[in-house]
């Protein structure tokens, strides 16, 4: 969005040129009133005005290095200008028509221009310089012609290049090559080398259908870019020579070009403004898995690994960033499978699949992409990824071959993008909102009203995810239930998570940070736009808009210390307090708002914010000291309304005495049955002359006879003797009766006495100091702050005791309390000597209790046990099960791997528990001590730093038990080896390994256990319908469809031909046949496949009707040993990934034995690095 910054309004008429210094806050215009003007931006005003020029000033240049400027004009003269003489220099002459446009070269000394003379000249200007920079050598030159009318000898011409037809309207240098660029009112753009001696044409560019305005070298690409009166701006390739890329507007001609000299911006002028513009997207396609970053930079895949920092490129990508297509636009990972998902808009939107090889690393091997149309490419599982097709409104699931497998209809008919949600789901964005779909079920599973959705980012544990649009930012949780949306009036750029699930994201300016319950805040300011990849504690890494990758570092303390006051963590708040610099007023204001005023206490120095602070949270304590400190009475009302609040008589005492709020003193006196400092203040009203506050007095005291006199003084004789009537004042009321009667004035009535009730002041409930308060215990943070200052406290507090006793003026009436005091001295100080039985302790008094629990013994707390410290920070069964934390391995392989069933686990996790500890006997009659045993412990290994446990199961010996298994089925044992498979796939998940290549060697163990385990049961299940020929033909075909060895493959396929033959199903028989001799069997078991297959094409058919399709791909129901064929739908058992038809959802699998089939699940953890 532009914004007008100022306006410069001194020339006469229509100004056609203008330059900014490079470095100066200066910029230099040239207009039609033949002036060149050189102005200060930042002052506001023009310095000063170049004359020389006869007519129109097309285009004004500054130097790069020297103070000069160049000028053309429609004099037919260039002029070189030294703004700092403010002279003219040098009158390049030759032309004889308009110049249109001079440039200095950016390196060398040369001038190029251009004309309505149909040519292009470049000049050069060293003589110029070294003058300029040897000024001496011209006192030994001889005296010159006039400069002005002749041009002088310091710029002569170097080249005129020729060849357009018309009039010449822009020539430009390459910043770099020697070549120039020229645009001419033939309609063509032609390109010119040159060389020191001689300069040529290159070629010419067509495709302008009027004047080319103007023409420019792109800085940073082998492009060039034009602009036209036909209302267009063109893109051409340089080294193919041809255009790329157009843009049109309606009605405007466009008549200049400029660049910005360090950010990819372009702008034009056209009829009826400018446009501001980018040629190609500046954000990079990446994606970050793990400790490693995919990127595409200069054509290559490149990987980036976070901890060693080390950059390799993996692929040559052939199409990415070349001029005039676009770059990729997103980019995606497959850990499993190693490939990546290249997505670009190049036309109308595209993709590239790279199965990257796994030795690829630093090589940059140019590879065959599978290429495909689409708008986006996601993966959705290990081996499938969804392609949205928008000209057909279905997203187009495909394997790795890149073959459609499925159709699946998008949720509604505007969705215009795909983004990654977990395994089986996708985000489908619409305008106006966002649907999570199971493309397995081809349902939806939630919704979410959002923004124009930009990019995605989910949380390392998936239970989170970040929608970014271009001003805000939603976060939901994993089935897209809102949590929070935050605003932004800057565009969002990125963002990623950090691992204790704060959002830190990036905006053109800023990184920030997106707190769970949607609180935000500014981390630090950006020099340039980044783009987050990852965050590791106080890290950030990023790459910026040329793809370099960068390492930020931030300050995490602020958003840590608010996201442990959210979480209740108060032991990391307080010892963020203690040792952190936290200060300012957002973090004071911040705690304000989230209801800890004693939090922000212990931040602020400011006595005035302070004692707001106090007030807020209830601290009186802490409000008086800052009161001490400002003295003022505004403070000192609010101080007492607290404390009245709390019932703190006394501080309310001293706020009324040092504000000499008498009427409230007298009133406090009042409620709290304080007779006698009451009488004390109808004293001062009277030393006052306070005539109201004198009656008020009386009247609280129930004093009728000062009341009386105070009438009277008062001149109000009427009441005096009514007042001193009904009262029973006899005397009083005798006299002033007397003396109403000397004066023949009328008695004023009397109220009838029997109606009459004395007016006394209440008897107060409670004649104490202060309220009795609930004694309750301090708050986490009020505790442990005082706790830290309690000295300085404890002296406040005694002051205070001297000082809020009584005030000065009441001292007269204090004796009693001040014997009082005396008194229980002097109590204590007899009982310090003598025993403490025998001291007369004043009932419901309060003693301070110091530090006497020195005395008893107090038992130490207990260690972290060992086995605790395994599991605290493990999220691998195996560790837990060791340590014996049998219900949190369950929990964690329920989450995992859906198990539901544990009985078949128990005899492993007991042996993993006893592998992992030793057992001491000890003393008679008491069991014995149990101590863990860790993994490669030595005697130099430090104690208290937590290990891990001793392991029962490694991987090295499932391998081996492995290979025993396919001895037994090669032998034909099947029922024991089942038993071995079976053991497998039941140790599988108390295997802990360390490195990422033995997790895959896991993964690719439990694939093969899992098919021979299902290989077995059908074909025992074989075995045991002997009475059924048909049953037995059909399991005999499903059994040969198992991965297993091309040994049992070969055996399971002699079995499915001899089984089919004997029952004369001969088509089917043929085909086993030939599955077989593909193999390459043994000779004699070959010549045998081919005699039965020459006996079956005799009589290609089969007797007995199967459920069995060869040519159709299936998978078989490991349940009922029937196919699922491709495109019906089914259910797998998330551990083992066995197949089930839809009606075994829900119920345990029948092949691992312990998962519930069709839950929903994290994945296997058998690393730690899978959780880094």
């Amino acid at each position: 969005m532009g914004t007008l910054i100022d306006r410069f309004d001194e020339h006469d008429g229509p100004v056609r040129g203008v330059h900014f210094h490079k470095s100066q806050p200066l910029f230099v215009s040239g207009g039609d009133d033949y002036k060149i003007k050189v102005w200060n931006y930042k002052m506001r005003r023009c310095l000063f005005t170049l004359l020389g020029h006869l007519d129109y000033i097309r285009t004004v240049q500054f130097h790069q290095e020297y103070p000069w400027i160049v000028s053309a004009s429609d004099d037919q003269t260039i002029r070189i200008w030294n703004w700092q003489s403010r002279n003219c220099i040098s009158v390049l002459t030759g032309h004889n028509h308009y110049v249109m446009c001079a440039a200095f070269h950016i390196k060398e000394d040369l001038v190029v221009s251009a004309s309505l003379d149909q040519t292009v000249r470049v000049w050069d200007i060293s003589a110029l310089r070294k003058k300029t920079v040897s000024p001496a050598e011209d006192i030994l030159r001889l005296p010159q012609m006039n400069t002005d009318l002749f041009g002088g000898g310091d710029a002569i011409v170097k080249y005129v290049l020729e060849g357009h037809d018309r009039g010449v309207n822009w020539a430009a240098f390459h910043p770099t090559l020697p070549l120039i660029v020229s645009g001419a009112d033939d309609r063509q753009v032609k390109l010119w080398r040159m060389n020191d001696t001689k300069a040529w044409e290159v070629d010419t560019l067509r495709g302008h259908v009027n004047n080319v305005s103007c023409v420019m070298f792109h800085a940073r690409q082998d492009i060039i870019v034009s602009n036209s009166e036909d209302k267009s701006i063109r893109v051409w390739d340089m080294s193919k020579r041809t255009g790329v890329q157009t843009f049109r507007r309606e009605h405007d001609r466009f008549w200049i070009l400029a660049a910005h000299p360090e950010m990819n911006l372009l702008a034009a002028g056209h009829d009826s403004g400018m446009i501001v513009f980018k040629l190609e997207r500046e954000r990079p396609a990446y994606a970050s898995h793990g400790n490693t970053l995919y990127y595409v930079k200069d054509r290559y895949l490149r990987t980036f690994e976070y901890g060693t920092t080390r950059d390799n490129p993996l692929v040559a990508i052939r199409r990415a960033g070349t001029s005039g297509s676009a770059g990729p636009r997103s980019l995606h990972y497959n850990p499993a499978e190693n490939a990546v998902l290249v997505c670009s808009d190049h036309d109308g939107g595209s993709y590239e699949l790279y199965i990257v090889p796994k030795d690829a690393a630093g090589r940059g091997d140019t590879q065959e992409a599978k290429k495909g149309s689409g708008s986006s490419a996601v993966f959705v599982a290990r081996n499938r990824f969804a392609v949205l097709d928008k000209a057909h409104n279905q997203i187009l699931i495909k394997n790795l071959r890149n073959e459609v497998t499925k159709k699946v209809t998008p949720p509604g008919a505007t969705t215009d993008a795909i983004f990654y949600a977990g395994t089986g789901s996708v985000l489908c964005r619409s305008d106006d909102k966002v649907v999570m779909l199971d493309v397995q079920q081809k349902s939806t599973i939630a919704e979410l009203a959002t923004p124009f959705i930009k990019y995605v980012v989910w949380s390392n544990d998936n239970n989170s995810v970040a929608l970014l649009s271009k001003h805000a930012i939603i976060i939901a949780s994993k089935k897209l239930a809102h949590k929070c949306t935050v605003h932004e009036t800057i565009r969002v750029k990125s963002g990623a998570w950090d691992d204790s699930g704060v959002f830190i994201y990036t905006t053109l300016n800023h990184i920030k940070y997106c707190l769970p319950n949607g609180d935000s805040g500014i981390i630090r300011t950006l020099d340039v736009p980044v783009y987050i990849t990852r965050v590791f504690g106080n890290s950030v890494f990023c790459l910026d808009r040329d793809g370099k990758t960068r390492t930020i570092q931030i300050d995490t303390t602020e958003f840590m210390f608010k996201l442990a006051l959210i979480q209740r963590k108060y032991d990391l708040v307080l010892q963020m307090i203690r040792g952190s610099q936290l200060c300012g007023q957002s973090i004071i204001a911040y705690l304000q708002q989230k209801g800890f005023p004693e939090v922000a206490l212990h931040f602020v120095k400011d006595e005035r914010t302070r004692f707001n602070l106090a007030i807020e949270c209830g601290n009186i304590e802490v409000a008086l000291q800052s009161c001490h400190e400002i003295d003022e009475n505004d403070y000192w009302y609010k101080l007492g309304v607290e404390a009245l609040r709390q019932g703190n008589y006394e501080i309310v005492e001293f706020s009324y005495q040092k504000t000499k709020s008498f009427e409230r003193l007298s009133f406090l006196y009042l409620i709290t049955g304080n007779l006698d400092k009451l009488a004390t203040m109808l004293k001062i009203a009277e030393m006052r002359q306070d005539v109201m506050g004198c009656f008020h007095n009386a009247l609280y005291l129930g004093n009728a006879a000062e009341r009386v006199k105070i009438l009277q003084e008062a001149g109000h004789r009427p009441l005096a003797y009514v007042t001193a009537k009904v009262h029973g004042l006899t005397e009083v009321a005798e006299e002033l009766e007397a003396d109403f009667q000397a004066k023949e004035e009328a008695l004023p009535p009397v109220p009838d006495a029997a109606k009459c009730h004395l007016l006394a002041p209440p008897t107060p409930v409670l004649r104490e100091n202060n309220w009795p308060l609930l004694l309750v215990q301090k708050g986490f943070f009020e505790g442990a702050i005082e706790g830290e200052e309690a000295p300085e406290q404890e002296e406040e507090k005694g002051a205070w005791g001297e000082e809020a006793d009584m005030p000065e003026t009441l001292d007269g009436d204090q004796g009693d309390a001040g014997e009082e005091v005396e008194a229980e001295e002097g109590d204590d100080a007899e009982g310090g000597w003598g025993g403490v039985d025998d001291l007369d302790l004043p009932a419901g008094g309060e003693t301070d209790v110091g530090p006497a629990d020195s005395s008893f013994f107090v038992t130490p707390s207990a260690g972290v046990p060992l086995t605790q410290r395994w599991t605290q920070k493990s999220s691998l069964a195996g560790e837990h099960a060791a340590a014996g934390a049998f219900d949190t391995a369950f929990r964690l392989l329920s989450r995992q791997i859906g198990a539901a069933a544990f009985e078949p686990l128990k005899p492993y996790f007991m042996e993993a528990f006893l592998a992992s500890h030793t057992f001491v006997p000890g003393v008679a009659g008491m069991p014995s001590a149990s101590f863990g045993v860790e993994k490669g412990w030595t005697e130099q290994s430090v104690s208290g730093t937590p290990g891990a446990p001793s392991l029962a199961f490694k991987l090295p010996q499932l391998e081996e038990k492995l290979k025993v298994a396919y001895k037994t089925t090669t032998e034909g044992k099947f029922t024991e080896a089942l038993k071995l498979f079976t053991t497998i796939l039941h140790t599988i998940p108390l295997v802990v390994v360390e490195t990422r290549k033995e997790v895959d060697d896991v993964k690719e163990l439990l694939s093969i256990a899992k098919e021979y385990v299902h290989a077995l049961r059908i074909e025992l299940a074989r075995k045991a319908a002997a009475d059924d020929p048909q049953r037995q033909a059909e399991l005999a075909a499903y059994f040969t469809h198992c991965a297993l060895q091309p040994t049992h493959v070969r055996l399971s396929l002699q079995s499915a031909m001899s089984i089919n033959y004997k029952l004369k199903n001969f088509n089917t028989a043929a085909t086993f046949c030939r599955r077989l001799l593909e193999l390459n069997p043994p000779p004699a078991v070959a010549t045998k496949a081919r005699q039965v297959l020459q006996a079956c094409e005799k009589t290609p058919k089969d007797e007995v009707p199967l459920n069995y399709e060869p040519r159709n791909p299936f998978v078989v129901c490991a349940a009922t040993m029937t196919p699922i064929y491709q495109g019906s739908r089914s259910v797998q058992s998330p551990y083992s990934g066995a197949h089930y038809v839809p009606e075994m959802a829900g119920k345990i699998c029948v092949v691992d034995q312990i998962a519930k089939i069709g839950a929903d699940v994290s994945g296997l953890m058998v690393s730690a690095t899978q959780v880094r």
